[in-house]
């Protein structure tokens, strides 16, 4: 199957996921920076929430661009990612709301985490369908950075009940390392084409 129909639809959700976040921030009732002081957690959680996000359409982006094609294995595998991602507006509005709590501050990683698993699952569905000597496998190559994130997420919410800022870190240092898109399948691809 082609590719460009699950791509569309995943950016389609990814952009909604955004809009819903953005929609949760409340304007203050008072002008003047003093009344932004109680909306700061929300502002951390959407901001940390929003390069979550971007960071995930990026290297969707990237991954999909050294897929040749997908089946219904990917499809399913794709889906399941976009449901974790969906829940995330959730777990940010709860924490922005309560950022000191243990179980918002629990929740929050472990959308992050089951996002991350969601991911490895699309990768393997991938790299099984392209096969061990493909391009896509050649790109893939190890994933430490994926694996790194995943137990810095399961750190973050076994934290979150001995001391939350230890879990947000975790989690701001997850998206830091991430930051720059992940471009192991971008120069693989344009290495095939060299």
């Amino acid at each position: 199957m082609d590719k460009g129909r699950l791509e569309a639809f995943s950016d389609g959700v990814i952009a909604i996921i955004i809009t819903i976040m953005v929609l949760e921030l409340k304007v203050p009732r008072d002008v003047g920076f003093a009344a932004l002081g109680p909306v700061v957690p929300t502002l951390g959680s959407y901001t940390v929430s929003f390069v979550f996000v971007a960071i995930y359409w990026n290297n969707h982006h990237h991954m999909l661009h050294a897929a040749k094609h997908v089946n219904g294995k990917v499809l399913w595998a794709n889906m399941h990612l976009l449901f974790w991602l969906s829940i995330l507006p959730f777990a940010t509005g709860w924490i922005g709301e309560h950022p000191e709590a243990a179980a918002p501050t629990a929740l929050y990683g472990v959308v992050c985490l089951a996002s991350g698993v969601a991911w490895l699952i699309l990768q393997t569905a991938l790299l099984r369908l392209h096969g061990e000597d493909s391009v896509f496998a050649k790109a893939l190559g190890s994933d430490v950075k994926g694996k790194i994130s995943a137990v810095a997420y399961l750190a973050g919410v076994g934290f979150a009940y001995v001391a939350h800022w230890i879990s947000v870190a975790l989690y701001v240092l997850v998206a830091m390392m991430w930051f720059v898109p992940d471009r192991r399948f971008e120069r693989a691809v344009h290495a095939e084409l060299k």
